[in-house]
């Protein structure tokens, strides 16, 4: 790992309560690193980390600081979410969520699954979740294409292939999850795009009976402090244009 000083961060106010990731919206790791740690910017921008195509690491900021990455954001009622989190940057061209979106190599994801991992450890937190899901009005990042099922297999995050029926509202199952519900057709997005990324790429039209499972899912680890991956195998045992972020 290379350690790559960005001047672009602040007293952290927040103990470390979820890790966020990010797509660079950049061809390469060095045009990211350029950007993340441009003081001159009209609103500069950092992250703690970037993770290379490669699976190269790079750290920009330490993690007891707070690093600009977040923006106007909102998770589980926190409104200061770049003092209550570690941001990670991943290389990819974005695209949102057209189905043409670059796939995410291997390598690269298999060195953010161990970041993850490691930084999971250190501040002993089970949720991460992407800049969609705490910028719904705003980011898509990242993508339909990121591999969250893979990560929660590997302890990261939370997944479910389980459909389930319920009576409570689409609003109040995503506020239990930890969304901002204020624009609630980009809260159901950003679920998309997380949990149901076939609902955007192959028009899946599942999202009330996904939405029930992933709150009961959520809801369950963190009253047990287990994370949990319920897939159908397993289950029977942006930065070229952050101004606003």
């Amino acid at each position: 790992m290379r350690f790559l000083p960005s001047p672009n961060h602040s007293e952290r106010t927040r103990p470390v309560s979820l890790v966020i990731l990010h797509y660079t919206e950049t061809p390469t790791l060095e045009r990211a690193v350029r950007i993340l740690t441009d003081p001159d910017l009209p609103h500069p921008v950092s992250s703690h980390y970037v993770v290379g195509l490669d699976g190269e690491i790079v750290q920009l900021v330490p993690e007891d600081r707070r690093a600009r990455h977040a923006g106007v954001s909102f998770w589980r009622g926190e409104t200061d979410v770049n003092s209550a989190s570690v941001g990670i940057e991943i290389v990819n061209a974005g695209i949102g969520t057209d189905a043409g979106q670059p796939a995410y190599p291997d390598a690269q994801i298999a060195a953010v699954i161990g970041l993850c991992r490691d930084v999971m450890a250190r501040h002993a937190i089970t949720d991460v979740v992407g800049h969609s899901d705490v910028a719904p009005t705003r980011k898509v990042d990242p993508g339909a294409a990121f591999p969250w099922r893979r990560l929660a297999a590997e302890g990261i995050g939370r997944w479910t292939d389980e459909f389930a029926s319920g009576d409570a509202s689409d609003a109040d199952l995503l506020a239990s999850i930890g969304y901002d519900v204020s624009d609630l057709a980009a809260a159901l997005r950003a679920f998309r795009l997380h949990f149901y990324p076939e609902a955007i790429l192959a028009g899946g039209s599942r999202t009330h009976e996904r939405l029930v499972a992933v709150e009961r899912l959520f809801r369950e680890t963190r009253r047990s402090g287990v994370r949990r991956c319920d897939t159908v195998d397993n289950r029977a045992g942006m930065v070229q244009n952050r101004s606003d972020v």
